[in-house]
């Protein structure tokens, strides 16, 4: 996620770094240079003059304007409900934490620290919820969650953690046992542990949730009918602003082009929340966010640092 001021004047113009223009800039050049043709030639093709009028392209361009808008709604429908996901996990974590040190009694021979008190289920328990933040963003990002996860687990935990399919879904399972031995023990009582089991609960939603948004994109056929369109827009435009515009055809054409292409290769950049383009959502930032929320709720005074933005983006 790109964070940073909105630049002002000639600044404005220059800035790349969250911008769509490394996406866009070869179909960008082609479009221009065949505008220049066009305009050397004035809309001939082996001596043969293509006449356009602007009638097609107006009755084209409003409908692909409002298409690529409403591609791009949806687009950020799905981002901001990453978000707003993510800010569930946060949420419920911290939730989470709090419940489990203040509902669930504790065992006057167990350490109340990390790692050593890995043996106090409220501290495992609290550390698993970290653990589940990391899962879940590797889950999501189809990376390798073992690094992030192996300090935050105990050694048998772990190893079953490491072989299991669903890694998200493993830690809260492990959670419900948890709670559940809790119970049995008489170390919460029923109707205090139906609130805890109801965060674990809206954490698995969560995952399930954000599972949704990445295996179920905008329809291939939707998009690709505006790409398609979009291309055939901006190619055969010079020929229709030729003889109107003169030299200045290629200018134009230029700045059309870059508003389409730049529309359409942003809606294709948020569609997809999870990933690590510049502006996708910082999950690495949240999952260090809840970390350092959890370890205070804990009493830890050996905190990580918040990740700060570089070169303006979060990760």
């Amino acid at each position: 996620m790109i964070i940073r001021e909105r630049p002002s004047g000639l600044k404005l113009f220059l800035i790349m770094r969250g911008s769509v223009l490394s996406r866009i800039w070869k179909s960008l050049v082609v479009t221009t240079l065949l505008a220049i043709a066009v305009t050397l030639t004035h809309g001939s093709i082996l001596h043969h003059k293509i006449t356009l009028t602007t009638i097609p392209f107006t009755l084209i361009g409003l409908p692909l304007a409002i298409f690529l808008g409403f591609r791009n709604n949806s687009a950020y429908d799905r981002y901001w409900e990453g978000r707003r996901l993510w800010g569930e996990v946060v949420f419920h974590s911290r939730n989470l934490a709090r419940q489990c040190l203040s509902l669930i009694a504790a065992r006057p021979s167990a350490a109340s620290h990390a790692p050593a008190g890995l043996d106090d289920i409220r501290v495992r328990m609290i550390y698993r919820a970290m653990a589940h933040a990391h899962a879940l963003r590797h889950h999501l990002r189809d990376s390798d969650s073992n690094a992030d996860v192996e300090s935050l687990l105990a050694p048998e935990e772990w190893r079953r953690f490491a072989g299991a399919v669903h890694k998200p879904n493993f830690l809260m399972d492990r959670m419900g046992q948890d709670l559940a031995r809790c119970i049995a023990d008489g170390r919460i009582d029923g109707c205090l542990a139906v609130a805890v089991d109801a965060n674990v609960s809206a954490l698995v939603a969560a995952c399930s949730a954000c599972e949704r948004i990445k295996g179920t994109p905008i329809p291939f056929s939707y998009t690709l009918l505006l790409h398609r369109t979009a291309y055939f827009y901006c190619f055969l435009l010079p020929f229709g602003l030729v003889d109107t515009l003169g030299f200045m055809t290629p200018f134009v054409v230029a700045i059309v082009a870059y508003t389409f292409f730049a529309l359409d290769a942003l809606g294709d950049e948020i569609e997809e929340p999870f990933g690590l383009a510049p502006n996708d959502l910082p999950l690495e930032t949240i999952c260090r966010a809840i970390e350092i929320s959890l370890r205070e709720t804990l009493g830890e005074t050996r905190l990580p640092q918040p990740l700060l933005p570089v070169e303006y983006q979060l990760v």
